[in-house]
């Protein structure tokens, strides 16, 4: 173990994970620092005692049917059960960023990650609608996975334990599933990635667009069309070489890694494309990444493993843990065989194990919902509206698409399915509305703007228009249309809206 050429006949050999294992956890302090933030800005108006969709009423309904709040703990693990309120939402998001910054900042042990995945498993199980997406329970797979990756106690940079082979394997697990399952959600899904035409409305009608939308989206149709057939090509075809030997791993780790920037790129995906890197740098050793990282970082990996020993522990756990993975794999891989795939699934309370997928069917118009208010007493002819503005979502025609990825304004994106809906499948847009009523400040602090300053309106309405990019060259971004009603007029007076808030609980 003294010899001075041991870790460079490691590194020669492909057989060493030290630069590979640093990478992750650095990449895996940044998703969870973001997600913490968007937690600690966000949660309080959207889940808090007085939020759009109350988490302490969540878990009193799940308490009712599960009958106590034991089974309510089994079937929804989250440390809330033990206590919830604004400042508890407060005070895990402050202190999930924090340790998150200390992963991103190089210290890293078994202990601090199994905290950060307690407490943001503890937020996305009450976090309801607003924690509904697929990237949540992958952030959730890919943490539990990181605390196995490191030792009990030790926290440094490099500490002297070697990383679990297997646990790398587990990783290149994990971004096969993620991209098989795109892969074929899309292909037994929307027509359009059958005949390549996909991406012709995907840039325009996605979530979020980004400045960057608008010029793919008038890209022309060879373009297109090469992109979906490459989208195929990546997803499908690419993750099977992940396992493949180093020279052929790299190179698929490579495709994987830039097809992730590029749609960081073309669209505002929160930190879903940043968390997929994670597993996909599992395709890569040492011999690889020491081509571009820092010389001080690679010397003091090459220290490292100059001085690590085998720990019989750390591969008891990482056998245990394959075995439980193996196991748990079962149902998400019969899912993906199945002619019903579910897509951003969990088979289990935890999340170890999970399905995934996306756009597994592309709109081929974008409606916006457009919220407007005014202070007039009585609705006529002559009734002026004024206009809410969200922070991402597209609204006035001449404000260009922000970029906000890895960040994600959660009510942006909720509007966004509800405008292909009705209210009556969105009904906390009614307490949305009783919000703006009021000049709530906390619904408020999600908006771009505030037209009432003031005094808060005396009635709002939600208007559908049908949103397409403008053509390059003009000074405009969006053009629109009116297409109908979404909401009537409702003020907070009316006392039939009234009573519906106060049987949801929801007139405070």
């Amino acid at each position: 173990m003294n010899d001075e050429n041991f870790p460079n006949k490691l590194f020669a050999a492909g057989n060493s994970y030290w630069l590979t294992r640093f990478v992750i956890l650095r990449l895996l302090g940044f998703v969870y620092a973001v997600a913490f933030l968007v937690a600690a800005q966000q949660l309080v108006p959207l889940i808090g005692e007085h939020g759009l969709t109350p988490a302490n009423h969540f878990l009193e309904n799940v308490q009712t049917q599960l009958g106590s709040r034991t089974a309510g703990l089994l079937r929804v693990p989250t440390l809330f059960w033990f206590g919830i309120s604004d400042n508890a939402l407060s005070i895990v998001s402050w202190i999930g960023f924090g340790l998150s910054l200390v992963v991103l900042g190089g210290y890293a042990n078994a202990i601090l990650l199994a905290v950060l995945w307690a407490m943001y498993m503890s937020i996305v199980h009450v976090g309801q609608i607003w924690y509904g997406y697929g990237w949540e329970i992958q952030l959730l797979e890919t943490g539990f996975l990181s605390i196995f990756l490191c030792p009990l106690l030790d926290g440094r940079l490099f500490p002297r334990c070697r990383p679990p082979i297997l646990i790398i394997w587990l990783f290149r697990w994990l971004g096969f599933r993620i991209m098989i399952g795109a892969a074929l959600i899309k292909l037994r899904g929307d027509p359009c990635w059958r005949d390549l035409t996909c991406l012709y409305y995907h840039y325009e009608t996605q979530p979020i667009p980004s400045p960057v939308s608008r010029y793919l989206h008038f890209a022309p149709l060879w373009f297109q069309k090469f992109g979906t057939g490459w989208n195929h090509f990546v997803e499908l075809v690419v993750p099977w070489f992940s396992f493949g030997p180093r020279r052929v791993r790299h190179v698929a780790g490579v495709l994987l890694f830039t097809f992730q920037i590029f749609l960081i790129i073309s669209g505002n995906l929160s930190f879903l494309n940043y968390l997929t890197i994670i597993p996909f740098l599992a395709c890569f050793d040492d011999t690889f990444l020491r081509n571009f990282l820092p010389k001080r970082v690679i010397k003091r990996a090459e220290r490292a493993a100059q001085e690590s020993e085998p720990s019989r522990i750390n591969n008891t756990i990482a056998i245990a843990l394959s075995i439980l993975a193996v196991y748990l794999s079962v149902a998400p891989v019969l899912n993906l065989v199945s002619g019903r795939q579910l897509m951003n699934y969990s088979y289990d309370p935890l999340d170890l194990v999970n399905t995934y997928g996306a756009f597994g069917t592309v709109g081929r118009e974008r409606d916006e919902i457009i919220f407007e208010g005014t202070d007039d007493s009585v609705i006529t002819g002559d009734t002026k509206w004024k206009e809410y503005e969200f922070k991402a979502k597209p609204g006035d025609p001449n404000r260009r698409p922000p970029f906000v990825a890895p960040y994600q304004l959660r009510i942006d994106w909720q509007i966004w399915f509800a405008a292909m809906a009705s209210p009556d499948e969105y009904p906390w847009t009614l307490h949305f509305v009783w919000k703006l009523l009021h000049n709530d400040p906390g619904t408020l602090s999600l908006l771009a703007n505030n037209p009432f300053p003031d005094v808060p309106p005396h009635y709002i309405r939600a208007r559908l228009y049908r949103y397409q990019f403008a053509p390059i060259g003009e000074t405009t971004w969006w053009k629109r249309e009116p297409i109908g009603e979404w909401l009537p007029a409702l003020s907070a007076d009316n006392p039939e809206f009234r009573r519906l808030l106060e049987a949801m609980d929801w007139a405070d």
